[in-house]
């Protein structure tokens, strides 16, 4: 066999070998090499090493996906245990709970005033900003969304009345379209019992930090 013939068998093996890696059938591979002339070899060859690059960048994509889908179900996971420790909470336990929370990450002159005359005033608050957060606690079942009427009268002393700089309604409910409208046009920050979910386990923002509000 001449030196020639086996440079170019040479060629061939390495081209089969790399195509193989990108998933070609061998049954092919032998066909495509056999016909095609020693002076191809390289562009198949560059073909090849292209299509490795490409797969190996398919295969660390769908890791990072996975990885990715593996952190949201958790998250979803711990979210909805912590949302079910509220759910179990009585009205005053849940304003209680919510002024906790507020302590917890580092607010200060936290005070629990919900009750008959409290003008929806429910927890009060510095954020560790400085600024004055008065929220309104409505610990209501899954299906009893928040309405406008509720937020229209939060709304008509969060502000005037409370002096608050930044005005929050938290349920463990959601908050009807009609709610959230009215919130949107006054300033007012509403956490559902996703966003408090988040909160609550650290995997999400506080009310001060940014709006958790949400449409069901």
């Amino acid at each position: 066999m001449s030196p020639r013939r086996t440079r170019g068998s040479s060629c061939q093996s390495v081209v089969i070998r790399l195509l193989w890696t990108v998933g070609i059938p061998l049954a092919v591979l032998l066909q495509l090499v056999k016909h095609v002339p020693e002076v191809g070899i390289p562009l198949i060859l560059a073909a090849a090493a292209g299509g490795i690059v490409y797969a190996v960048h398919r295969a660390r994509d769908a890791e990072q996906q996975r990885l990715e889908a593996a952190r949201q179900a958790r998250i979803r996971e711990v979210q909805s245990r912590e949302i079910a420790r509220y759910h179990t909470l009585g009205s005053k336990e849940f304003e209680h709970a919510i002024a906790y929370l507020c302590r917890r990450d580092g607010c200060t002159d936290v005070e629990v005033s919900g009750g008959a005359g409290d003008l929806g005033a429910d927890v009060v608050a510095t954020a560790p900003d400085g600024r004055r957060i008065v929220i309104q606690c409505k610990r209501y079942g899954p299906t009893h969304k928040v309405g406008s009427p509720d937020m229209q009268r939060f709304g008509g002393t969060c502000f005037t009345v409370h002096h608050a700089q930044v005005a929050v309604v938290v349920t463990t409910s959601t908050f009807t379209r009609h709610a959230i409208g009215y919130a949107a046009t006054q300033g007012i920050r509403l956490y559902d019992e996703q966003a408090l979910a988040g909160w609550a386990s650290q995997t999400g923002p506080a009310p001060w930090q940014q709006a958790g509000q949400r449409a069901a």
